[in-house]
């Protein structure tokens, strides 16, 4: 080893080329939890479907099965599910019998073959959160109705929501539209009253609605809120605004109270 030069100083030592520490990240956030669903239906080919559908998923899970209104809800008593699906006929006890003793245990989709008016009326009066016709939903339809039903956010598929249109349109009492609509807190309908004073369509023609405009305004009529007219037709909120300025522009008023006086004929 040679002596440093005179004049010069030593070289330093080498530096250390450790690595420098890797900023740390949050952990990826957890998926949360899957829903847990109760499904009551006495037919046992459709629960078996159901539950291979939805317990096939990584956001839902079936927990229990019921055969009828009494299974349900000793089932939901016992597992306490996030949302119950439950038909509407059954043996022994029926979906609308076991309806209002369910609702306080967990929101409840009816979900059923059965469309008639009176029915669906009495599922959303007794409380159901929407009312679900098979064959008129896909899976991921499904989904998102459940999950919306358990935060509050009412779904009725297009069979229903036509079984309450034929009802407003069956003809009530001109008097009838000076009710205040029947709409319980911000989402879960009640009965739909019957505003519509008899009359024919040759009335409304001079409107000129567009048939979706058309049944768009019979919802207003009913009472429902955007958000809600949105579930029933399977649109978004957008769209609904955007067909609401149709009609407003085609009825030449401003407000809801004014179109729906119009449309009902009182104005």
């Amino acid at each position: 080893m040679h002596p440093p030069r005179p004049g010069r100083s030593p070289d330093p030592p080498a530096a250390s080329h450790s690595a420098a520490p890797r900023p740390e990240f949050p952990p990826p956030a957890a998926a949360p939890p899957p829903l847990r669903l109760l499904v009551a239906d006495d037919n046992p080919v459709v629960r078996a479907g159901l539950t291979a559908l939805l317990s096939g998923r990584s956001d839902t899970t079936v927990v229990a099965e019921a055969r009828d209104g009494r299974e349900a809800y000793e089932a939901a008593v016992r597992f306490r599910p996030d949302v119950i699906l439950l038909d509407v006929r059954m043996p022994g006890v029926d979906g609308i019998s076991a309806l209002p003793h369910l609702v306080g245990l967990a929101p409840v989709m009816m979900l059923t073959y059965s469309h008639e008016t009176e029915t669906v009326r009495e599922a959303l009066r007794l409380g159901a959160g929407g009312y679900l016709v098979h064959g008129e939903f896909t899976t991921e339809q499904l989904v998102r109705a459940v999950r919306d039903v358990r935060e509050g956010r009412p779904h009725v598929t297009p069979g229903a929501a036509r079984a309450l249109l034929a009802d407003l349109r069956g003809g009530a009492p001109a008097h009838a539209a000076a009710q205040s609509p029947m709409i319980s807190g911000d989402s879960t309908p009640l009965p739909l009253s019957q505003l519509q004073p008899p009359m024919g369509e040759s009335f409304r023609s001079r409107f000129r609605l567009s048939t979706r405009e058309a049944e768009i305004m019979d919802l207003i009529a009913s009472g429902m809120t955007n958000q809600q007219i949105a579930a029933a037709c399977f649109i978004s909120e957008k769209t609904v605004k955007n067909h609401i300025n149709r009609i407003f522009a085609k009825l030449h008023t401003t407000t809801r109270s004014q179109a729906t006086a119009k449309w009902l004929g009182v104005a």
